[in-house]
């Protein structure tokens, strides 16, 4: 859950999975549904689906027991060189150095890197120096300080420099660059998509895709649409995507908001519509699942920030109730 959340979005979270999934047999035991569920909120839901995995191959490999060496650790779904040591340094003991954002900026400044911390050259620096600092004996201690070091003290913006137990040995201070560390690439333009939605209704329900297993959002629920294209009006590309994933006609209504949300690479405006099929019978395309829900019931469909905002004005509203 640490991984690319904070923590202190993340201590609810925390909580609420450990009283739901109290140890890994209970979570191997779980479907990838109800981990979506507890982990809706959080973002970048192939953390949870790994999550699921790497507990169903610890319970199948190795008797309920996480391995302790961290080649073994990297074998796990979603586990890669820096939560492999992490694990193996703190709760295994293991002599080993790790790299989370946080020890990047405290290494990057404390040796003034001049390397993008962003490239693999740069990537490679920081793990050297934070293996030839690593104290015998006391990795875990080690590797948590640095971590505590840089989500309190070095932080990325405006270092309490003058709160800094190191701050005698920070040559970047002592340069006066400490906010230009760690060197980053330039950025390049986040795209923007212009994208619908439609919630077409039947019946005192509404209608349901299922994001297919893999890529952006994989195994969710939401409400079905895409990207509009060059020339097109909303209407025409609702009803474009509507034929291409459902090969169905669609009615499109009257307006059920606008929504914004920032992914990791693009950002995107939605706009959404109340609808009404005409013609066939809706048919998944490209959805891995379609299904009729009542009002009632879409809380129980674990869904994407802007898909859950739309569930959630729906049944504030009563729509599809009648």
């Amino acid at each position: 859950m640490l991984q690319q959340t904070r923590v202190e979005a993340v201590i609810p979270y925390f909580e609420h999975w450990l009283e739901r999934f109290p140890d890994v047999h209970a979570l191997a035991r779980a479907s990838e549904q109800e981990v979506l569920s507890a982990w809706e909120g959080l973002g970048y839901y192939r953390r949870a689906r790994n999550l699921l995995k790497a507990a169903r191959m610890v319970v199948a490999q190795y008797s309920g027991r996480l391995p302790s060496a961290p080649a073994a650790l990297r074998e796990l779904p979603g586990v890669g060189r820096y939560t492999a040591a992490a694990i193996a340094s703190i709760a295994f003991g293991a002599d080993v150095a790790t790299l989370d954002g946080n020890l990047r900026r405290v290494f990057a400044r404390v040796y003034n890197v001049e390397e993008p911390a962003d490239t693999p050259a740069g990537e490679e620096a920081l793990w050297v120096l934070a293996e030839q600092n690593l104290p015998p004996g006391r990795a875990g201690d080690y590797n948590q300080a640095l971590m505590d070091l840089g989500a309190t003290v070095c932080l990325p913006r405006k270092p309490a420099c003058g709160d800094c137990p190191v701050s005698g040995l920070c040559r970047a201070r002592r340069d006066g660059v400490q906010e230009q560390r760690p060197v980053r690439k330039p950025k390049k333009e986040v795209p923007h998509h212009l994208v619908t939605a439609a919630v077409l209704q039947r019946g005192g329900t509404v209608l349901l895709a299922r994001r297919p297993a893999h890529g952006l959002l994989g195994g969710m629920w939401e409400f079905p649409g895409g990207k509009v294209e060059s020339g097109e009006n909303l209407e025409q590309a609702l009803q474009r995507e509507i034929r291409e994933e459902l090969d169905a006609g669609v009615r499109v209504g009257q307006p059920l908001g606008t929504y914004k949300h920032a992914y990791s690479h693009f950002r995107i405006t939605l706009h959404a519509f109340l609808c009404e099929l005409e013609g066939d019978e809706p048919h998944a395309l490209e959805a891995a699942e379609l299904r009729w829900v009542s009002l009632e019931t879409l809380e129980d469909y674990p869904m994407g920030k802007v898909d859950r905002q739309i569930a959630r004005r729906l049944a504030a509203e009563g729509h599809g109730s009648g």
